[in-house]
Formats: C-alpha cells, structure tokens, sequence
C-alpha cells in the first residue's frame, strides 16, 4: 500500500467505535460476541498485511467456542464479566498458555508458556477473548519494532514510517481498528513512546498499580511497569481497572481502592497547577515537535490557567541514571541467553548487555544514590505544581528503515535510546505518565503530550488527559488508510 503523499494534507476519516461503545452494543444486543470476533478477524485480514501490528493470529475456530459462550450467557441473562466477548492481542513479551511467546527473538522462536502471565490471567478472567500477540522488537529493547521472526511495525498514519516501540505492536492496531483495546510494557517509553506515534493513550502506571510478580531477585532499582493502550482515555481507564490491583507474588503491587472508588473522569481542572517543560532537562527536540505540542498547551491553558513554564533541571543527569539501572537489568535477565546465544541477538541489544556485566556494585550504588537526590528534587515539585507536562517524543516518526535517529534537532545521539530521553527520564522513579493525542504535523503525523503526576496518582493522570482529550478530540480523527465501520 503507498504511502500518503507528503505534499497534501492526510485525509480524516471519522473514529473508529471505542472498547466502551463496543461492549455497550455487547450487552445490548446491538451485536453479538461471535460477530464482533468476526469482524474482528475481517479488519485483521485487511489492514495487517501492511501494518504487521499483529505477529500471531489464532485461527478463528479455536476463539469462536468462547464467542459463542458469551452469547449463550447473555442470552440467558447471567452475569458477565466487564470485558466479556472483546477480541484483544497481547504484546508478545507476555507469557499467554497455549500461544507462542517469541519476545521477538529467534532464541524464543519454539517458545510455548504453561501459564499466563498475571494480568493476562486477570484479562481472560475480565472476560476478553484473547486472539493472538502484537509485534516487538527482540526481547523489547529499542523503539523501533522491528525482529527477525516477523519484520517491522509500520505505523497506520504513514507506512513507510516506524510506530515507535517496543508497544509498536499494540499501538499500531489500535490506531489501524484491530482491536479496541491493548496492554503495553514500558521501561524507558516502550508504552508512551508508540502511542504518541499512533495518535492513540498509553499509561505507565505508578510502579506496583498493575502487578507483575518478579522473574528473578532483583538487586536493582525495578523500573519496568505494564500498563493499558486504548484510542481514549475512557478506555484506558477501563483497562486499567481490570489490569490493576495487589498480589502477594509482587511485594511492591499497590490496593486497586483508588481506580475502584468510583470517581468519574470528568473533573473540573481549573485550579490545578501545571508545570510544561518544552525541553525538559535540556534535551534536544526537534522543531515540528515542539510546535505542535506548545499549540496543545496552549489548548489546555483555555482550560487551566495556571500552566507555568519550567526547565525540569531537576532531572539533570537522570537519563545517566536511567542508562545504568536499565543496563543492569538487561545484564541480569538475559545475561544467561547473553552467553550462549549471543550472536542471535542484535548489536544493540548485545552492546546494551555488555554494558550492564561491566558494571561493578559501585556503579549501580552510585546511580541509587544520585536516583533518591533526584526522587526528593521531584517530591519538591510536587509540592509546587500537581502535574508536569511535557513531550512524549523529541522527534516526529521516522523512516522504517532506519534503527533509531543518529541525530536530534542537531544534537548527536550516543546510543539506540537517547533519543527517547524525554520518556527515559521519568522512568526511574516510579511515577504515573501518560501519552495522550496532542495534534498533528502539517503532514498529518500524530504527536504525543506526556502528563506526569504523583506516585500513586493514576486516576487524576487520567482525569486531567481525558478534559484535554475531550477538548481537542484529536482522538476521532483515524488514519487515512483505515475506514470506521458503519
């Protein structure tokens, strides 16, 4: 399929119908779960080929006897569960029994889980119908999805460009109408970073909201978090409910009581105190960017006035402290893999291993302590404003082809994550950030605005990008190579 002419202004089809609007016509018998998996399986077949979003598809015969069950419940009028008869892919670093868990690596190719991961379980126990994975790059690590078992993800809005990563999957069918709901992992950006590019919600959760019992004992600072994608943030809070909430396996999984109190989304913002950083710590972001997301806070200051610039130089050195903690990570969950299959692994991800087994304990306490100086810094602007704005990407999706962006509004990157600073930064500290729809680029590429609130503040994130999202409604417009059923 060619890509739209750069030259003109995309077309905008209407919106593609919601999770909420879906499940809606479910219990009202305006559709049918076996005919919403259908026509799930149908826009499948025809907008995957050029997206690639979705990398394992069961065939439709084995998903359709729990279609069917949904519908004979509800028939009879017993009591369904929240998701009951939504079609949903997960990203495929999550274990889900009977399907291939690859992690997007030829080491993992025959790979096949015993059990589900803990919230695929809640999903599947929420009532979704769980239909295949979405595509990631090798073992998550990169923002470009893109491995050797199944190729790239190219992005629903321009198809000859990236869809972010390592989410690229899951976004990708969101914004392309595949399904109407996702989970996304985040470490550096991985959830916040695809959903910018895709135009659609993503939220890393405060560390412990959504449950994820460690792999291995942990001598580091644990960073990496899952958390839920939709096109909406009504969705995303949705997701999130089902997703969310304590289990004795993670010491560090957090009460549900906040997301379950019943507080609506809407809430009047006016009194609230932001902060926008354009540049945040100084980082390089390139002009398109920056002139899309200062029209979206100008937006939002129609809504709240008390919008206060800052330079967020609180953060200084965190992509430092980022890097080495990530590192570790990396080192200590695929150090074993690392030594026997490391010519399998791309260069990046082998330098990025390498770079974690150097490190000494020195090293790691010494990037713990400059992380807690910088947690009390973030507590202190906390104090002053109640949530940080700023970008989600410092630069517009890029050619497909190319692995990560050598260079930023002229700045040199150093590594295959750099670029994604204004993701990484926030990521040590265990806070709730999310991507939200913020415009467009005169060539019709979406742009993301990252909201930051307080550890433990999930809902209010949520609360603050759903009155943004209801001002601008950048979220109706869909890709101009996806069509909104009738």
């Amino acid at each position: 399929m060619p890509a739209p002419s750069r030259s003109q202004p995309m077309a905008t089809p209407g919106p593609l119908p919601r999770a909420i609007d879906l499940l809606a016509d479910l219990e009202g018998g305006a559709i049918s779960a076996v005919a919403l998996l259908e026509q799930t399986y149908q826009r499948i077949a025809e907008q995957n080929p050029g997206v690639n979003a979705i990398c394992t598809l069961k065939p439709m015969e084995q998903v359709l006897p729990k279609a069917e069950a949904v519908d004979a419940a509800r028939a009879q009028g017993q009591p369904l569960p929240p998701l009951a008869g939504l079609p949903m892919a997960i990203k495929d670093l999550a274990n889900v029994q009977g399907l291939p868990t690859t992690m997007g690596s030829p080491i993992l190719a025959q790979h096949m889980p015993e059990e589900d991961a803990l919230f695929v379980s809640r999903l599947k126990a929420a009532g979704a119908l769980i239909i295949g994975k979405t595509n990631t790059p090798e073992f998550g690590a990169g923002s470009n999805t893109f491995n050797p078992l199944f190729g790239s993800t190219k992005n629903p809005w321009d198809l000859s460009k990236v869809a972010g990563g390592s989410s690229g999957g899951a976004a990708a069918a969101l914004a392309a109408g595949m399904v109407a709901l996702a989970d996304g992992s985040d470490m550096g950006g991985s959830l916040r970073n695809p959903a910018a590019y895709c135009n659609v919600v993503g939220l890393r959760p405060t560390l412990g909201r959504v449950p994820s019992p460690p792999l291995h004992a942990e001598t580091f600072t644990r960073m990496s978090v899952e958390g839920p994608m939709a096109r909406t943030v009504e969705d995303c809070a949705l997701l999130l409910q089902v997703m969310a909430g304590p289990d004795k396996r993670d010491a560090l999984s957090l009460s549900v009581t906040p997301l379950a109190a019943g507080e609506p989304l809407v809430r009047d913002i006016r009194d609230l105190r932001l902060a926008w950083a354009p540049r945040p710590a100084g980082l390089p972001v390139e002009r398109p960017v920056a002139s899309v997301l200062g029209g979206a806070v100008q937006r939002l200051w129609q809504l709240c006035p008390n919008i206060e610039e800052i330079t967020l130089n609180e953060l200084t050195g965190a992509m430092a402290v980022f890097g080495t903690l990530r590192a570790a990570a990396f080192a200590q969950l695929l150090g074993e893999l690392y030594a026997s299959d490391a010519d399998a692994m791309k260069a990046t991800l082998r330098g990025n291993i390498e770079l974690g087994l150097a490190l000494s304990r020195l090293d790691i306490d010494v990037a713990e302590e400059q992380r807690a100086r910088m947690l009390a810094a973030l507590a202190s602007l906390f104090e002053r404003f109640d949530y940080l704005l700023l970008p989600v990407t410092q630069v517009m999706p890029f050619e497909a082809n190319i692995e990560y962006p050598r260079h930023v509004d002229g700045q040199a990157m150093s590594s295959y994550i750099e670029w994604m600073a204004s993701c990484c930064i926030m990521s040590p500290f265990g806070v709730p950030c999310l991507s939200v729809p913020a415009g467009f680029s005169p060539e019709g590429l979406p742009v993301g605005l990252q909201i930051v609130g307080r550890p433990g503040d999930d809902w209010g994130v949520l609360q603050l990008a759903y009155a943004f999202q209801e001002h601008t409604g950048h979220w109706r417009r869909s890709p101009p190579t996806v069509k909104a059923t009738s």
